[in-house]
């Protein structure tokens, strides 16, 4: 009966072991291995944990992208419901973004456009979906009929 408790606990700890999160040695822990991490920020801060937030359009204008692109990229200054001013990118080709319209913003930054991370979302509010759009069909164009 020993032998099979002993043969079953050993057993149980080898399995255990997989998923037993190892203490840290005192050398580890001289050497700050317990320093805690800092939380994650989040990509969209001034949607305050929302995914979609109304804004009034207040500028529409036209900023130049990082090296090594080259283009005249539509963005929009625009006031949250909540009263934060941000920049926001105006996806796809033409827009009928004009000042006091209201938009719709979700997070996602602009990869080349720095301080922008925010877009807006096309055919919500008093934006248009793209039309005529030249490529493929896309979740934000109106639909073709």
């Amino acid at each position: 009966m020993l032998q099979i408790l002993c043969h079953l606990r050993a057993h149980v700890l080898q399995a255990n072991s997989i998923w037993m999160r190892r203490m840290a040695t005192l050398q580890q822990v001289i050497r700050g291995c317990r320093v805690p991490r800092a939380p994650q920020r989040p990509s969209a801060p001034r949607l305050n944990g929302a995914p979609l937030r109304r804004a009034v359009c207040d500028r529409v204008f036209t900023m130049k992208p990082k090296k090594p692109n080259s283009a005249q990229r539509k963005v929009a200054r625009v006031r949250l419901s909540c009263g934060r001013k941000v920049v926001a990118y105006i996806p796809g080709e033409g827009h009928n973004v004009q000042e006091h319209a209201v938009v719709v913003l979700r997070g996602g930054r602009v990869q080349d456009l720095p301080g922008v991370r925010y877009h807006i979302v096309r055919g919500a509010g008093d934006v248009q979906g793209v039309v005529e759009r030249r490529k493929d069909q896309w979740k934000e164009a109106v639909l073709r009929r």
